[in-house]
């Protein structure tokens, strides 16, 4: 069985990622990118679906023994995991260098004290663990064939075959270090260059030290902020600047059920929101290449705008279900592709727009088509404001008249009229004035409830939304109007778990709910880090830091979050880790910061 999903460790080269287990199994990589086929996807299935473990030899029907103790070096992505063993202690390090090539995992075993017993088994299995390559030598390397992929294992250890796995046994002494690679290769080119595994370990280094310096955030919750940017650089697809959601799929919102998404593809949403918390910590370079992404992905067709897209800009993404698989601690079904690419999401619109907006007031260098851009998003929004939509979290139920979709498409026009009236655009100011007020009032209308004194998720319905966090966060109202703190007191008494966090809607297990799915999920990270920001913004700033800081806690050993945390079974669930929980902490650590909240 997989570990939990706190138990792993994220490594990447900015177009791929693998999850390293604590008992150092790497149980999910896809080659060559993010949205590639799995060679080891023994995360959603079980070992016979692939993995690679390194760890201290144990008996063939124990477990393998957990590192006592692991960490990232300093301000990187190399990740080093110790076994302190009755003979001694041993030290792996593994890390993917940012790519010049072929994509590489390198795994480095290094004895510390004593003599240690280790082992290294490596399963691959192409296409989500269905396909078993072929594997033989060539020229003293190993290498796994299959269809178009080939994977080259180059060891200093000696290998040999046995049940479909390829094996090594060793011992380290102090000061012995035995290498590992994994290089990914087209299968009809030429073999990949021999990997120079040490020289690959210190330009990783110094990549990653030097990435870290840009940051300007210095304020008291740096580390957490400083691993956050960490993983959210390396879920950006470099080539392309995409940014994806998450580097997995089908980790389950719900242990057990059918909320099992991938999350492996581009949304303008969470681009546009990470885009924004790069920006407002000195990582201009991000944002610029996102910008480019965008202008190329959208290109000459803004009115059939999707809610996402692949790391390159691809559009289709159809959706599938492996059947092969049985998913992470059964949770079934494994999808790949995202059935919910072509969804109607009007909320998008004011995200690209704020994205844009925020891009041109911290100075990057004007871009005459994201302006025009823009322009045509508003024409397109001018149109189909008043329409149904899924609204922000995908729903597979009936189109609704989201509030928190109004609220965003205000922001579009708001965010565009003050383009306008800087100078930087044309555009008929006067009648987009009047639609920014005629959305607004319509908002207000009908999107509140006055018996309650609160928002509700969308038009004429009773269920709250812990998306309406935003309204103060967009500036749709101020903080202190009395409409925005009765919203946010109803979201605390109604969406809130007993330990303070924030549910994104209401779920009726196993009947089906506002969003057409059968069962519960859990807390939602991101409206939690919401929450504490309007406590903030509402002068509640003891409370927010106090809720600030018992998120903080929520993180596994390595400062990681995924999507959701479940107040059950306490442990986080979703897809890991999670784009969209990593940035809302950026962004109110920056705000207590700001003002001052936060403890000694």
């Amino acid at each position: 069985m997989a570990g939990r999903i706190e138990d792993y460790a994220l490594i990447g080269d900015m177009q791929t990622a693998a999850l390293v287990c604590r008992d150092g199994t790497v149980d999910w990589l896809c080659l060559p990118r993010f949205d590639s086929h799995a060679i080891f996807a023994g995360l959603l299935g079980t070992e016979e679906h692939g993995f690679w473990r390194i760890g201290p030899a144990h008996a063939p029907d124990a477990q393998p023994p957990a590192a006592t103790r692991r960490g990232y070096r300093g301000d990187s992505l190399i990740l080093e995991s110790e076994w302190d063993t009755g003979r001694g202690t041993v030290r792996v390090t593994d890390f993917m260098p940012p790519r010049d090539g072929a994509p590489q995992v390198i795994r480095i075993v290094e004895g510390v004290s004593g003599r240690v017993p280790m082992r290294s088994a490596l399963r691959m299995r192409f296409s989500y663990g269905r396909v078993v390559p072929w594997v033989h030598k060539h020229e003293g390397r190993t290498v796994a064939v299959a269809g178009p992929d080939s994977v080259w294992f180059d060891t200093s250890a000696e290998t040999y075959g046995q049940s479909l796995t390829t094996y090594s046994d060793f011992t380290v002494a102090p000061g012995d270090r035995i290498t590992f690679t994994l290089s990914w290769q087209p299968s009809h080119k030429e073999p990949p260059p021999l990997p120079e595994p040490e020289q690959s370990l210190e330009a990783t280094e110094d990549f990653w030290r030097e990435w870290v310096e840009h940051c300007t955030y210095h304020g008291p919750y740096r580390e957490a902020v400083i691993r956050s940017l960490i993983t959210l650089k390396a879920l950006t697809y470099a080539p392309t600047g995409g940014i994806v959601a998450a580097p997995t799929t089908s980790l389950p919102e719900d242990i057990g059920g059918v909320r099992n998404w991938d999350y492996r593809y581009t949304w303008l949403r969470d681009a546009a929101i990470t885009l924004s918390s790069l920006l407002r910590t000195g990582y201009r370079e991000e944002a610029r290449a996102w910008r480019e992404w965008l202008l190329r992905a959208v290109a000459g067709d803004p009115e059939n705008l999707q809610i996402m897209y692949g790391i390159a800009g691809e559009r289709e993404l159809g959706e599938a279900e492996l059947d092969w698989l049985p998913g992470y601690e059964n949770s079934a079904p494994v999808r790949v592709g995202n059935g919910a690419a072509h969804q109607l999401q009007l909320d998008v619109y004011g995200e690209v727009t704020e994205a844009l907006h925020l891009a041109h007031m911290t100075g990057l260098a004007r871009n005459d088509y994201a302006s025009l851009l823009q322009l045509k998003l508003i024409q397109y929004l001018e149109k189909h404001w008043q329409e149904p939509d899924e609204g922000i979290w995908e729903v597979r139920g009936p189109r609704r008249h989201f509030v928190h979709s109004k609220v965003m498409a205000w922001v579009a026009v708001d965010r565009t009229i003050k383009l306008i009236e800087s100078g930087d655009a044309d555009g008929p100011l006067e009648r987009w004035q009047q639609l920014r007020d005629d959305i607004h009032r319509d908002v207000c209308e009908k999107g509140y409830d006055k018996e309650r004194n609160t928002f509700t998720q969308s038009y004429g319905s009773k269920e709250l939304d812990a998306s309406l966090l935003l309204i103060p966060q967009m500036g749709f109202l101020p903080p202190d109007d009395k409409r925005v703190i009765g919203t946010i007191e109803a979201i605390q008494r109604e969406l809130s778990t007993p330990d303070g966090f924030i549910l994104r809607y209401p779920t009726e297990g196993s009947d089906e709910g506002v969003d057409g799915l059968p069962g519960d999920e859990g807390a939602f990270l991101a409206c939690s880090f919401w929450m504490a920001d309007d406590l903030a913004m509402i002068g509640r700033v003891d409370e927010a830091r106090r809720l600030f800081e018992r998120l903080l806690a929520l993180r596994n050993d390595l400062g990681l979050l995924a999507e959701e945390w479940d107040p059950v079974r306490q442990r986080q669930v979703g897809n890991f880790p999670q784009a969209f929980s990593h940035v809302p902490l950026i962004d109110t650590a920056l705000r207590l910061t700001a003002s001052g909240a936060y403890g000694g």
